[in-house]
Order: structure tokens, then C-alpha cells, then sequence
């Protein structure tokens, strides 16, 4: 079991990592995500790297992906299953592109979090309406 801390920081670790590589837009959204939101507020922020290097790790195993997906759902309460949601669009919109990877893992997050298909399109739009550029 993970705590709610690392659940979400899985979510965005996952999420960066679906399509094979890891660019430093989607590093730098993850990092300005944990020190910026309420929700990190108790976080130690030195734990950064030491979590998301236990997920890259748990991700090369037989089933990773599936445990983890698992994992973050166990350790999230209900309340903030829709907050992992808005990290991952923020994550998958942070370098201006959607994959198709990406696509299908907000897909199977939206899933395995029980996310509504009208919550996951408003949050979706507003990830993308914050990641625009000219």
C-alpha cells in the first residue's frame, strides 16, 4: 500500500513514462505540480525522486503498470481520485501533444479510478486550455 502522496505522484510517473521516454516538460510539470498544490503541502519534497524511481522500478517489473494502477487506487481516498485525473491530463499536456500512449493511459486511469466521462472531458479541457501556447 501507498500513501496519497505517492499515488499521486505514480499517476504523473506513469503517465510521462507511456510513451517511452520521459522529456523534461513533463519532469519539470511533475516537479512544479508537487511543490505548487495544496495537496503536497505536508509532502516531504525530498522524497521526489526516491518515489518516482520505486514506480520506475515497479513499471519494468512482469505487470507493472497494472499494480500500480492498482496501487493508486487503494491509496487514494474517493475524493482525490479525480485530482490524480487533473495531474495526469496536466502531465500528458505539459509537452503540447497528447500521444496515443498517453491517450490510452488516461483511458485506463480513468478507468481504474472510476472517473465519469463528462468529469474526465471537463478535466481534460482545462489541462489543455492551460498548457496552450501561441
Amino acid at each position: 500500500m501507498i500513501d496519497h502522496h505517492a499515488a499521486l505522484i505514480y499517476v504523473m510517473v506513469v503517465m510521462s513514462a507511456s510513451d517511452q521516454s520521459m522529456p523534461d516538460s513533463e519532469l519539470s510539470e511533475m516537479t512544479d505540480l508537487v511543490v505548487h498544490l495544496p495537496i503536497f503541502r505536508d509532502f516531504d519534497k525530498s522524497l521526489i525522486a526516491k518515489t518516482s524511481a520505486a514506480c520506475v522500478d515497479m513499471l519494468k517489473g512482469a505487470d507493472g503498470l497494472d499494480k500500480i494502477l492498482k496501487l493508486v487506487r487503494d491509496g487514494l481516498p474517493e475524493k482525490l481520485r479525480e485530482t490524480a485525473y487533473a495531474l495526469a491530463c496536466d502531465v500528458a499536456a505539459a509537452d503540447g501533444k497528447v500521444t496515443v500512449e498517453e491517450s490510452r493511459l488516461l483511458e485506463m486511469i480513468r478507468y481504474e479510478l472510476q472517473i465519469g466521462k463528462l468529469v474526465a472531458a471537463a478535466i481534460e479541457r482545462g489541462a489543455r486550455a492551460r498548457h496552450l501556447t501561441l
